[in-house]
């Protein structure tokens, strides 16, 4: 048997970054582009409007709205147990594939409190009550509490949870608008579209492979937040090219799927926090080294980032207070006279789409000096 070819570092962020639409911005619906990406990252609500603003042609802050009010995408935790936006079809191809690690993270997070509960009964009174009307986790608990007082709300809250599928409904996740999380089931908001068998591990795994590959058994079980993936792996082999990665390990892809050259242009991108780019490989080296990782994984999540020549180069946040908007970006390196310039042409777009109704000189970049 021939020994699989090596692909590059480089090479494997240069395939990364052409199947996240990082490298040319592309020219497609939002749906669609939530679709191939399976999914955004939306724990915090305006990361999935700047996600897009950096992968997609001429996006609008009302794109992605509209596709919210009139539910063609929903908010709802999936991979690794986080708040992805999916659209419809998605919600239900996912959501019970992942049932598995949002049945171990009720397992080992509250096993002790809900030791002797009928789950499946507080999951069914759960459902009754957000078909009747959309409810804060707050107002989830305490009728739940109703009815069986001497137990936890909130592990009751999370039985629910990760039983039943959920949406969060707007204004949650709507630009410019705030205001509590309230949720929904998704077959009552989706009127039965957001539920159903799922789909087979295989098409999945086919999916991951065409928006985040080439990848490692490991890389799939990162991304989907489940153990014991090798056997559906291996059952595709048949139908995937083979690699290896610098270190020796095999990597799986589609063969047709693009692997641009390892030199090939990457423009500077800003990435807003939570970005899948950074979480759905064990290995992320190819677009972030272990140094820089540290600097990006904090206590409470994942900061916003930016891309120099394809690779993470540092952190970024946008202030607005009064008519003004700031763009703070922090170099985690020394950054050459011409990156300098592409980040902060690249950040003045960022201003410009984020902060439209500030005027010209009301928005500012500053940049962060290095030691």
């Amino acid at each position: 048997m021939p020994t699989p070819p090596v692909l590059s570092q480089r090479a494997l962020g240069r395939a990364l970054l052409a199947r996240q639409f990082l490298l040319e911005r592309a020219e497609v619906k939002v749906a669609d582009a939530v679709e191939h990406l399976v999914g955004l990252q939306a724990q915090a609500p305006y990361a999935p409007y700047f996600g897009l603003w950096t992968r997609l042609a001429d996006f609008r802050v009302d794109d992605l709205v509209e596709a919210i009010t009139e539910r063609r995408v929903v908010r709802i935790a999936l991979m690794r147990s986080t708040v992805h936006l999916v659209t419809p079809r998605d919600c239900a191809a996912l959501r019970p594939w992942i049932q598995p690690a949002l049945d171990r993270e009720l397992n080992t997070a509250f096993r002790k409190a809900l030791e002797g509960l009928d789950r499946d009964a507080v999951a069914a009174a759960g459902r009754e009550l957000l078909e009747e009307r959309h409810l804060t986790t707050r107002e989830l608990g305490a009728l739940l509490h109703e009815r069986w007082p001497d137990r936890e709300a909130r592990a009751m809250t999370y039985v629910v949870r990760n039983l039943v599928p959920l949406v969060q409904v707007p204004p949650r996740g709507i630009w410019g608008v705030g205001g509590l999380t309230r949720y929904a089931t998704a077959a009552s908001w989706l009127g039965g579209a957001g539920e159903g068998p799922g789909a087979a591990p295989e098409d999945l795994v086919l999916r991951y492979l065409a928006a985040f590959g080439p990848a490692s058994v490991r890389d799939v079980q990162t991304w989907a937040g489940l153990v014991r993936l090798r056997p559906v792996v291996e059952g595709l082999r048949p139908r995937l090219s083979v690699f290896r990665d610098e270190n020796g390990v095999e990597l799986f892809d589609l063969p047709d799927a693009p692997r641009p050259d390892p030199d090939a242009p990457a423009p500077v991108r800003f990435l807003p926090e939570y970005d899948n780019l950074l979480a759905s490989h064990a290995d992320r080296t190819r677009v972030i080294s272990d140094e820089y990782r540290r600097l990006v994984m904090t206590r409470n999540g994942m900061r916003a980032t930016f891309l120099v020549d394809g690779l993470v180069s540092g952190a970024w946040k946008l202030e607005r207070k009064r008519g003004a908007a700031t763009l703070t970006v922090e170099p985690f390196g020394k950054l050459s006279r011409k990156h300098q310039s592409a980040v902060s042409a690249e950040g003045s777009r960022l201003l410009r789409f984020a902060a439209d109704d500030a005027d010209a000189d009301a928005r500012e970049i500053r940049f962060v000096p290095v030691e």
